[in-house]
Parts: structure tokens; C-alpha cells; sequence
């Protein structure tokens, strides 16, 4: 009895707890990003429309299509790559969202290996 009131009350609270996802509001804007890769801390400014991004990472700008899976996915294509990895598009998602801000995943289309970060609008 006691298993069923806790499992109960858990599945109550659980249910009622939902991600705030409006990944509407973040498909074009001014926006700077933060990930973290084995402890450095990696900062970049980008601006997006709805079919292009140009972003600003140590001085190097870099300009990639855009075409939306749905309102919080992504895909990234460079557009002029230099190099084999460049030629690999990005897949981006965005995992949940606040006012101004949201906390993504990203990898390369195919790849299991994800990397997190945060985008934070700018303007």
C-alpha cells in the first residue's frame, strides 16, 4: 500500500512538471554562445535568419545554411567549407528555453557524440 501512495504521488508531480520549450522565439536574432569542452570554456556571437547563420568565433566568421526539422531542430551546412570536417552538417536542438535564452545539443548529423551548451540573445 505504502509502494502505491509513493509511486502515485510520483507520478502526479511528474506529470504536472513540464520543459518550457519555445523554440519559435529563438529562430532568428542576434545570439552569443557558451560551451564547455574538456574544462575550456568556448564563447562566439552569431546571427541567425530563418535560412542563414553567420557567426563570429576568434575572429573567424563563418557563414552556414539553416533548414529547420521542425520548431526546436536544426540543421547546419557551411557554406564555402575549407576542410573535410567543415563539409559535415551540424545538427543542433534546442533542449529547453527561457525568455531570452536556451540550453542546446549539437553533433554531426550521424554522429552519437553530442556536445551541450547555452545560446543567450544578444539583440
Amino acid at each position: 500500500m505504502k509502494y502505491l501512495i509513493v509511486c502515485s504521488v510520483a507520478l502526479f508531480f511528474s506529470s504536472c512538471y513540464q520543459i518550457e520549450r519555445n523554440c519559435i522565439d529563438f529562430k532568428t536574432g542576434t545570439f552569443e554562445s557558451s560551451i564547455t569542452i574538456d574544462g575550456v570554456e568556448y564563447k562566439s556571437t552569431f546571427s541567425r535568419t530563418s535560412d542563414l547563420q553567420v557567426e563570429e568565433f576568434n575572429g573567424v566568421i563563418d557563414s552556414t545554411n539553416v533548414r529547420w526539422i521542425n520548431d526546436c531542430e536544426m540543421v547546419f551546412k557551411t557554406i564555402r567549407p575549407k576542410n573535410r570536417a567543415e563539409k559535415k552538417d551540424v545538427h543542433l536542438k534546442i533542449l529547453t528555453t527561457t525568455k531570452d535564452s536556451y540550453k542546446f545539443e549539437y553533433g554531426y548529423v550521424g554522429d552519437t557524440n553530442k556536445q551541450k551548451g547555452d545560446a543567450k540573445r544578444i539583440y
